[in-house]
């Protein structure tokens, strides 16, 4: 049983699962690193960064302050990704490397590509995807060239909060993860528009695109991908609140004559 003194300490700081939260922290740490642990905790840091990773789909993700924390609503790109069997996966807006990671362990012998603007998702992702590609910077001006019509899933957990929604969000999101992981633009689809747009160059035909979204902005991005030339379908898992566009190119046709 956690400590009933650590327990309540966490409850009053508004901690709703102070039990379990009580039994993690106790398990990284003892004594005067506890201490500092659940101080940082009770200033209202996310428990993820305190312990140093977080739960996602099965595995436990390297994480670090100043990085997204993967959220369990994600573990929908990972199982739409699997059901493709891909044997090349890129990942754009990796963060962590969450995605590619849980699809790497479902799916044995895939090669991972992974991408990140971010410096610190980019270290993170590197703990979390050894063996595997890990690149910095914008989208696909990442990736390697060589890849160019060889990939057979591309996967995005692009930012998607409207700007003026950042100020509304939970501060340990707001206060403690990076804005360019959460800021997606007026209508929140900016990031994820560009994804969509470059992702045709990457695919093999009749490759598969996922992007991450809200139930909201589902039909826009929806449209997006129409327009670019996918077959698109919303996808919904209403037990962990997820919502994603799922989408492919069918190969052209050769005409013969």
């Amino acid at each position: 049983m956690p400590d009933a003194a650590l327990v309540a300490r966490l409850r009053a700081a508004g901690c709703v699962f102070a039990e379990d939260e009580a039994r993690l922290l106790a398990e990284a740490a003892s004594g005067a690193e506890l201490d500092g642990l659940v101080a940082r905790r009770v200033r209202g840091e996310p428990l993820e960064l305190v312990l140093g990773w977080a739960g996602f789909a099965g595995l436990r993700i390297a994480v670090e302050p100043g990085v997204f924390v993967p959220r369990r609503r994600t573990e929908l790109l990972v199982e739409l990704a699997v059901a493709a069997r891909p044997l090349v996966l890129v990942d754009l807006c990796c963060g962590t490397g969450a995605v590619a990671a849980a699809v790497a362990a479902a799916v044995p012998g895939v090669i991972v590509h992974a991408a990140d603007l971010d410096p610190v998702a980019v270290r993170c992702a590197r703990r979390n995807l050894p063996g595997h590609h890990v690149y910095a910077g914008d989208l696909d001006a990442a990736l390697p060239a060589t890849l160019g019509g060889r990939v057979d899933v591309l996967v995005a957990n692009a930012p998607y909060v409207p700007t003026a929604a950042i100020a509304t969000m939970p501060p340990e999101a707001r206060d403690h993860e990076p804005a360019i992981a959460l800021d997606g633009g007026a209508d929140g689809l900016d990031i994820a528009r560009r994804v969509v747009a470059a992702a045709p160059r990457w695919l093999v035909p009749g490759g598969t695109l996922v992007v991450e979204t809200s139930v909201r902005q589902a039909p826009a991005l929806a449209d997006a991908f129409a327009l670019h030339g996918f077959t698109a379908r919303v996808e919904r898992d209403e037990d962990r609140d997820g919502t994603a566009v799922a989408g492919f190119r069918a190969p052209s046709r050769t005409t013969l004559c």
